[in-house]
């Protein structure tokens, strides 16, 4: 059976979209709405006491788009593994 969904063709327009290098992240929640937090820390040792992340991005969506996002990221992670092994 298909859905009109299936039937769609999705067009990708990526002439607004930037870049932003994370090696950071977190994420926080309410009920309507789920953010995800992007950064990079340039702590390169774990004795020092205080680490600095700088933000760069907040995402925020419903947690409907969240949970499709989920199912994306486990997908995408599983095939990585696949070809590259398991991550610790």
């Amino acid at each position: 059976m298909t859905t009109d969904t299936d039937q769609r063709k999705i067009n990708w327009d990526d002439a607004n979209m930037r870049s932003t290098y994370a090696n950071v992240s977190n994420v926080a929640s309410t009920r309507e709405e789920v953010m995800l937090l992007f950064g990079t820390s340039q702590v390169w040792s774990s004795s020092q006491d205080d680490v600095r992340v700088q933000l760069s991005d907040r995402i925020i969506m419903s947690p409907f788009a969240a949970k499709r996002l989920k199912k994306i990221l486990d997908h995408t992670l599983a095939e990585y593994e696949r070809v590259y092994g398991k991550l610790g």
